[in-house]
């Protein structure tokens, strides 16, 4: 089976596994495990901020950022399809006690027109006062330009709010865009990143902030129970990832761009291939067939997940190979066939 549904289901290298083994481990609730603190040390240096916090998921590292931003009753502004809005349960609103505003529109940055008409709003008694912008690079696979990021941030900072960056993919979006990591999230007052997904670690994520954000955010991580005792031992992999799996990202944007290339010839399907920015493609099916299309194309060899809309994501990763996407379209082709 070639799995496409995520970047989250590779599994530790041989190297990495020996990384994991042998790592040098301690108590991290107290500050004793000095992996983790190599891991710390070395993300919070490559993204640009002060201090940095590793914690067990993607999602925790956001409502983290979030719980150390706002205070009860505050208001989240997001894009409605974001991380943060529609796939970490609510968080904002269990946790941190926040609510959400959410906006629309084809890019994954408000307006300035919609921050404006925000802003206008917080003094009313009426209104949940805004405090904390969240935005998502990459989005949905597609990169999110920094002049973008950076007009919103230089908005949030001339009128006292907070710009959190999911940045979950950033390695990707850096990748992309010909920067550094620190160059892709400057604007930002906090950062998620992910070991997990692009870069193929078995486990973890890391909040990144200043050091007033990140004492707050690890003492909310032990309240959510994300205390971690000998953790050098998950850390261990994502720190080898860090190191070594973050050059060959390009490779699994090209292979992201053939496999559309290649699907976007097929009867039946669609690809907006303007679109592929990084490792995600999103197939368009038949209005209500993409449970049967998922069907087809796992019975053919293929596994692949649904996105919002009703298209097919399919997702390159670490696993696989240049043969792995040249068998994928053929598959993906028998697939389309069959239910033609």
């Amino acid at each position: 089976m070639i799995d496409l549904r995520s970047d989250t289901v590779t599994r530790p290298t041989d190297a990495m596994r020996r990384a994991m083994y042998e790592a040098e481990t301690g108590d991290d609730v107290y500050g004793e495990d000095p992996t983790v603190n190599r891991l710390e040390a070395e993300v919070a240096e490559l993204t640009g901020f002060p201090a940095a916090l590793y914690v067990p998921s993607g999602s925790m590292a956001n409502q983290l950022a979030v719980y150390a931003a706002i205070r009860s009753g505050d208001e989240v502004w997001t894009h409605v399809d974001s991380h943060v809005s529609i796939d970490e349960q609510g968080g904002v609103a269990v946790l941190a006690r926040g609510q959400l505003r959410t906006f629309t529109g084809p890019g994954p940055a408000p307006s300035t027109e919609w921050l404006e008409d925000g802003l206008r709003e917080r003094h009313d008694i009426h209104r949940a006062p805004p405090r904390l912008i969240s935005l998502e690079n990459t989005f949905g696979g597609t990169v999110v330009p920094v002049a973008e990021q950076r007009r919103v941030a230089d908005f949030a900072r001339a009128n006292g709010l907070l710009v959190h960056l999911d940045g979950a993919r950033l390695w990707n979006a850096a990748t992309a865009l010909g920067l550094t990591p620190a160059e892709t999230a400057r604007g930002a007052d906090s950062l998620a990143v992910c070991f997990s997904k692009g870069l193929g670690a078995p486990v973890g994520s890391a909040l990144c902030g200043g050091a007033d954000t990140i004492a707050r955010a690890r003492r909310a991580r032990k309240l959510l129970g994300g205390g971690m005792r000998q953790a050098g031992v998950i850390a261990a992999g994502a720190l080898y990832a860090l190191r070594h799996h973050r050059g060959r990202l390009a490779d699994d944007h090209r292979r992201a761009r053939a496999l559309a290339e290649g699907i976007a010839e097929l009867p039946g399907l669609s690809v907006d291939l303007a679109a592929v920015h990084t490792n995600m493609v999103f197939v368009g099916v038949p209005r209500g067939r993409t449970d049967a299309y998922l069907a087809a194309f796992r019975e053919h060899g293929v596994a692949a997940g649904a996105s919002y809309g009703g298209a097919i994501r399919l997702v390159t990763h670490l696993d696989l190979g240049d043969a792995d996407i040249t068998a994928a379209v053929d598959a993906i082709a028998k697939a389309a066939a069959a239910l033609a």
